[in-house]
């Protein structure tokens, strides 16, 4: 519990020094690099804080030049701050909509491409998908958490449909992503951080010629994640 209490102190106390550089220097050159690379930072100091270590596989597994859909599970909360600083150059993630209503927060996901989606809309989800695909063909990497939403028991829950789809749109390759560990230190439904060993597994990226059917890919993932 010190742990946790330590990384969110230090959070609380580096968000708004990241934000009175990062904030201005985004809105004045219209890039938010500056204020991504600082939370990454920032993302990662607190993991370390908070006793968490972790583990990289795969990272030289494919050409951190090119695009890619990372595909992944997802079983914790810790999940996106010790993923997302790992992937090579910015990519972008789904957001929930509400975020983008937050002054100064909301403009600042905007400039950095980030994907507004409303779960509970299956309108809005392929909104989203095309509003993704657009990211992609920007040049950026896209993470997806394919189950939707965090498994209790770390168990893989059944996959969306909108990342296939959007992985055959971008005819980019996707890499799936293993996170194991997350599920000990945070699980679902807990405040406090165990401190443990996290395990981050990029695995071979899947080439769209050989995609195949989406379901193909989800029975690839399903045996990897």
């Amino acid at each position: 519990m010190i742990r946790t209490i330590a990384m969110l102190i230090f959070w609380t106390m580096a968000a708004p020094m990241a934000a009175l550089i990062g904030f201005p220097a985004t809105f004045i050159m219209g890039d938010v690099r500056v204020l991504y690379r600082l939370f990454m930072w920032g993302a990662w100091a607190g993991v370390w804080i908070a006793g968490v270590r972790v583990q990289t596989i795969g990272l030289d597994r494919f050409d951190h030049s090119r695009s890619y859909i990372f595909m992944t599970n997802h079983v914790s909360n810790l999940d996106p701050p010790i993923q997302i600083p790992l992937i090579p150059r910015r990519t972008s993630v789904m957001v929930k909509k509400e975020l983008f209503k937050v002054p100064i927060l909301g403009r600042a996901m905007r400039i950095g491409s980030l994907v507004p989606v409303d779960r509970g809309n299956r309108d809005a989800g392929i909104e989203a998908v095309r509003a993704a695909k657009a990211v992609v063909d920007q040049g950026l990497n896209m993470t997806i958490y394919v189950e939707g939403k965090r498994s209790f028991d770390g168990k893989l829950l059944p996959f969306k449909k909108g990342p296939f789809y959007l992985a055959a749109a971008c005819n980019v390759p996707v890499v799936p992503v293993t996170i194991a560990g997350t599920h000990y230190t945070m699980p679902k439904a807990r405040f406090s951080i165990k401190p443990g060993l996290v395990k981050v597994i990029f695995h071979p990226p899947i080439e769209p010629k050989d995609f195949g059917s989406r379901g193909k890919i989800a029975e690839y993932l399903s045996h990897n994640l």
